[in-house]
């Protein structure tokens, strides 16, 4: 059995709906990673073609389910 990749978020610093996702995604025990888009021009890049050039976050890459932008504590 191969380990699950971990949930890929897109953000910016004090983003409170990245917070709460954080929060569901260690409940449901599963690993994450962050991009910081505003610190990183290479990540917001990577995000705009991921998202359909949305500058919106978070935007959120699950592994096995595409993209989604935004959370709402779902």
């Amino acid at each position: 059995m191969s380990e699950m990749k971990p949930v890929e978020i897109y953000t910016k610093e004090g983003c409170p709906y990245t917070r709460g996702l954080k929060r569901k995604l260690e409940h449901d025990g599963l690993s994450y990673v962050t991009y910081d888009v505003l610190e990183d021009p290479t990540q917001m890049q990577e995000m705009l073609a991921l998202n359909g050039q949305r500058r919106e976050v978070p935007t959120i890459v699950w592994p096995g389910k595409g993209v989604k932008v935004g959370f709402h504590g779902t």
